[in-house]
């Protein structure tokens, strides 16, 4: 998950300027259907017990993902093709957002895990 969003960007911007911007205390793993810089994840789905999932990252260098992050739906949901990050679990800025390596149909009720280690935040 190399691509930053506009408002992540802005962030970098005025931390390297000594702006001392207000961080993120917490970040909230989001699926979805597409992605871009100014709206990190597209077609987020909404119902069918899907929420956004906590994620704790750790690395010195790039981060990952150090918990299992699990999906929980009720029902069928569609075909995921991205993930990105936000600030908060529902609303909230988004961060960062990457394609998924292979796509991830959501077919009737389950669950979707992304192992730990499966989530690489870089700022290239």
């Amino acid at each position: 998950m190399s691509s930053l969003t506009d408002h992540a960007e802005n962030l970098v911007a005025r931390a390297v300027t000594g702006r001392a911007p207000a961080l993120p205390t917490a970040v909230f793993l989001a699926l979805g259907t597409g992605g871009s810089e100014a709206t990190g994840v597209t077609g987020e789905p909404a119902g069918n017990g899907y929420a956004r999932q906590r994620v704790t990252f750790t690395g010195t260098g790039p981060q990952q993902n150090t918990d299992t992050v699990r999906f929980t739906f009720t029902a069928a949901s569609g075909t995921f093709t991205h993930a990105g990050l936000f600030d908060a679990v529902a609303g909230g800025n988004p961060l960062t957002w990457a394609a998924l390596p292979a796509a991830a149909p959501v077919t009737g009720p389950g669950t979707l895990s992304i192992n730990p280690g499966a989530l690489t935040v870089t700022a290239d």
